[in-house]
Order: C-alpha cells, then sequence, then structure tokens
C-alpha cells in the first residue's frame, strides 16, 4: 500500500503562525508608511474641495484595523494554500500574492478610479507599492514553508 504524503506534514503549522506573524508586522508597518506618505497628502492635493478627506480618527484607525487583518489573513492564507496546492517554489510565491493582489488592489482601485476619486498619479503609487508589499508578504510565507519544514 503506498501511503501518500499529506501538506500538514511538510509544512508544519508552526511555520504558518510564523509567517502571520512576520506578515502582521511588515503589513501593518507597509500600510501605514504609504498610507501617511504618500496616499494622504495625495488625496487632500487632489481633493481640497473634500471637507475631511482623508481624516484622522479613532473610527478610521479602527477600520483600517480591519482592512488590515483581513489583508493579512487574505495574502497569508491564500499564498499558503496556493504553495501547498501548487509547490512551494518563488515564482509561486509571486503568482499567489500577484493573485491576491489583483483581487482586493486591483478591484479596489480601479473601483476608486471608475468612481473618478482616485487619479492616475494616486494609481501609479499605490497599486505598485501595494504589489510589493504582498509579493513581500507572499516570499515571506514561501520563506517560512521552506525553512520550517521538516527533513
Amino acid at each position: 500500500m503506498n501511503e501518500s504524503v499529506s501538506p500538514s506534514s511538510l509544512y508544519p503549522v508552526r511555520a504558518f503562525w510564523v509567517a502571520l506573524l512576520i506578515n502582521a508586522v511588515w503589513i501593518n508597518a507597509s500600510e501605514v508608511f504609504r498610507y501617511f506618505a504618500l496616499i494622504m497628502p495625495l488625496l487632500r492635493q487632489t481633493y481640497p474641495e473634500i471637507e475631511n478627506v482623508a481624516p484622522m480618527s479613532f473610527s478610521v484607525f479602527a477600520m483600517w484595523a480591519i482592512w488590515d487583518t483581513i489583508l493579512l489573513l487574505a495574502v497569508t492564507g491564500f499564498v499558503w494554500l496556493f504553495l501547498e496546492r501548487f509547490g512551494a517554489t518563488v515564482r509561486n510565491a509571486l503568482l499567489g500574492a500577484t493573485l491576491v493582489w489583483l483581487a482586493i488592489f486591483g478591484i479596489l482601485w480601479l473601483g476608486l478610479f471608475n468612481m473618478n476619486m482616485a487619479t492616475v498619479t494616486i494609481l501609479a503609487i499605490a497599486l505598485p507599492l501595494s504589489w510589493i508589499e504582498l509579493t513581500i508578504a507572499g516570499l515571506v510565507v514561501y520563506s517560512m514553508m521552506t525553512r520550517m519544514r521538516p527533513l
């Protein structure tokens, strides 16, 4: 009888939690930097006629915490499953992260652009930086999977 090796024996759950923790720090730092350094000033410059655009308040930060949590779980979980299914390679980590990026940031920013709530300049900054953010998160998942795999 030929027994197959289950993915969970190749990639311990501990590796997933370490990747999740590293990505939590990385994604939150990246989101905060991108927003405060680039997106918020661009939004305020582009839409000076809109009162309180890109506000700073507890409710905004609470919503941002929810956004970051969903983003963290989506990219780490999806890339983990993608690598388990298609193989833990750098190429697959980049592909999995890019698919998550398209689904989240591609739809978000193209929708905002379509509603005239984002400019080409904002897209030219936000989309590449968010892609870099998620590809690094995908590479973190790949790194933890391959480094923490039992021999």
